[in-house]
């Protein structure tokens, strides 16, 4: 049934346009980076690790978030259009395979993009010549940044399933992603989901976390993922779904 309910859902965003926007946003991101890099390389003189420091910070702080409610969104239109959550309702998958496949279709949608910004990342450095050694560091921030998107994909899958709007469950995460930094600033980053993403990504601090910090960050996303997928299947559950 679970199966099932995943085909589905990639069928419905194989040759889906979401794609372009995917592919759009990591490109925009790696540009903008690169020209800072580029205007302030007297300046940014640690290579890969200050070019770093110029393409994950839009990214990871703000077109990652976006990104991830798009997707979330767009997981939930079709059910949402011409109230076809009544025939999902009503057909015999349960509703843990519904919420699960969604968002199990967003992480591989994230995990997409996430090698793509690294491939990006990579051409952009030897485009600008860098000739130090590839940083391996930026393997643990693109999967941490990974698990830290699932946890988010969970909160706008909730999100995108309550609230009929395409736009709305987007605006919610953009407002998020800016209460996310000042939760960053405040040192209470690992207590709230969008702020995981900024730590996972090292978008605004580079410092390896401790293996305490690791054991922090990987079981308060697991946390939030728990949680918000077991409330969003109750929802799913115990509610009519607004169609």
């Amino acid at each position: 049934m679970l199966i099932k309910s995943l085909a589905a859902e990639w069928l419905k965003m194989r040759k889906s346009y979401i794609w372009s926007i995917l592919a759009a946003l990591p490109a925009v991101s790696i540009l903008i980076g690169t020209a800072n890099y580029y205007a302030n390389k007297s300046v940014l003189t640690n290579g890969w690790y200050s070019l770093w420091t110029q393409v994950s910070l839009f990214y990871g702080e703000f077109f990652l978030p976006v990104l991830i409610a798009i997707c979330c969104a767009y997981l939930c239109r079709l059910e949402h259009f011409n109230k076809n959550w009544y025939q999902v309702m009503t057909a015999p998958v349960s509703r843990s395979a519904i919420f699960i496949s969604k968002l199990a279709i967003a992480g591989i949608m994230m995990l997409i993009v996430q090698a793509f910004f690294l491939l990006l990342y990579f051409c952009a450095g030897k485009a600008l010549g860098l000739a130090s050694p590839f940083p391996i560091e930026t393997v643990g921030w693109m999967s941490r940044g990974l698990y830290a998107s699932i946890a988010i994909s969970a909160v706008q899958l909730a999100l995108s399933i309550r609230i009929r709007s395409f736009a709305v469950p987007i605006g919610i995460s953009i407002c998020a992603a800016f209460i996310g930094l000042g939760m960053y600033v405040m040192k209470l980053g690992m207590f709230y989901p969008y702020s995981l993403l900024t730590i996972g990504m090292g978008a605004l601090s580079q410092e390896s976390l401790t293996i305490a910090e690791n054991g922090l960050f990987l079981a308060m996303n697991s946390l939030f993922i728990v949680i918000v997928s077991a409330i969003a299947i109750r929802y799913l559950s115990k509610r009519d779904v607004v169609a």
